[in-house]
């Protein structure tokens, strides 16, 4: 880490040139998604985009990434984006599970105690989902660490939120403590995967047990038996109405990890059934058909919808043998569209569309979809993948 700033001095001139030269020349040999070569482009193009998530976003004082980058007025440090940070973690363990690299591992330590400072010491927050997308970046933390104090901060956070859970709208977990008759994917789907994730570590059927309970409330009540589409929550106003028009891909892609969950850890059929039937979706549905590109879903929180999408679809198309190969596809057409876009001079930044160069301003929220939207494509590219 202590030589990012370097790198890009280092990328200048010549020896842009030279790898860029090679880089096509590679990328014409057979066997590559989109092309190909014996060297990982994707691969390089993830170190590029994690050397820029560090340089332009990293607050060392702090602890924590900035909202933005450039900074303007209070745009780096208010308000403090909990569940940015969750994910900005599982960036970071996407670079550590990929390189080994121990800087990185340092950085994950380092952003586990800025986030606990700036919580005022403590892991629980007001929002159910907020503390689950935590909980899943430091139990995989744990997975890949091997340090107890990951752990001992995923059970905190799921000791919290298993409270979320009431009879209200016939079960479900909470969105917020203020508000325990709302209920929604995005603190119902994550849930299922920290719980199932949280058996398959630790064994203890009690957790499996949650995960399946809601599970079947979030089926029920928030899929579209029909088309697997996801909807995203119930009685957001009090009426008890399911906000049908709100078609986020977050929310696709954390119900397709829900169910590959389940799926692994019980071997039933329906649950792969239903992990395929909404990827499917977002194929047919969600994705452009003329340029299987996804939408742009604004700034704020909605810059990091595609990036959690992309995280679990990718993970569900190394898994499943008939379909994966499509699903595979559409994240390696996107990181390409992104790539060509985001990829300006000796900057790797990314806005809210993958079609469309970045903003001025880019949002961490934007960054941290597109670091780990080339971090799928590496991970997909050395599999054989091809777009």
């Amino acid at each position: 880490m202590a030589n990012i700033a370097t790198k890009r001095i280092v990328w200048s001139g010549g020896a842009v040139l030279a790898l860029a030269l090679a880089a096509v020349l590679l990328w014409r040999l057979p066997g590559w998604p989109g092309g190909g070569a014996d060297r990982e482009v994707w691969a390089v193009r993830a170190d590029e985009a994690g050397a820029e998530l560090d340089l332009s976003f990293w607050d060392d004082k702090r602890g924590m990434f900035n909202n933005a980058s450039p900074c303007i007025l209070q745009a780096c440090t208010d308000p403090f984006n909990y569940w940015w940070q969750a994910h900005a973690a599982d960036a970071l363990l996407d670079r550590y599970e990929r390189t080994k690299d121990g800087d990185v591992r340092k950085r994950v330590g380092e952003l586990f105690d800025g986030i606990r400072d700036r919580n005022a010491g403590v892991w629980t927050n007001g929002y159910y989902d907020d503390m689950e997308w935590m909980a899943l970046a430091w139990l995989r933390a744990y997975e890949l660490l091997g340090d107890d104090k990951y752990k001992e901060a995923a059970l905190e956070l799921w000791a919290d939120i298993r409270g979320g859970w009431n009879e209200e709208m016939g079960g479900g977990i909470a969105w917020r403590k203020e508000q325990l008759d709302y209920k929604n994917t995005p603190a119902n789907a994550p849930a299922v995967i920290l719980a199932a994730r949280l058996y398959r570590n630790f064994s203890s059927q009690d957790d499996l047990e949650w995960a399946l309970k809601i599970y079947d409330w979030q089926k029920r009540t928030l899929v579209d038996p029909e088309s697997g589409l996801v909807w995203d929550g119930i009685n957001r106003t009090g009426d008890g109405a399911i906000d049908k028009d709100w078609k986020f891909t977050y929310g696709q892609g954390v119900f397709i990890s829900a169910a590959m969950e389940l799926y692994e850890a019980t071997d039933e059929e329906k649950y792969r059934e239903d992990a395929n039937k909404t990827a499917d979706y977002v194929l047919d549905a969600m994705a452009s058909p003329a340029t299987g590109l996804l939408p742009n879903e604004g700034d704020g929180d909605g810059g990091l919808f595609k990036g959690v999408l992309v995280r679990y679809l990718t993970e569900w198309a190394v898994r499943e043998p008939e379909r994966g190969g499509q699903y595979g596809s559409l994240i390696l057409t996107n990181a390409a569209s992104l790539w060509d876009y985001g990829r300006t001079g000796e900057e790797a930044r990314f806005g809210t569309s993958w079609a469309q160069p970045p903003e001025t301003v880019v949002q961490l929220s934007s960054q941290l979809s597109g670091a780990m939207l080339i971090e799928q494509a590496a991970k997909l590219e050395k599999l054989g993948y091809k777009s």
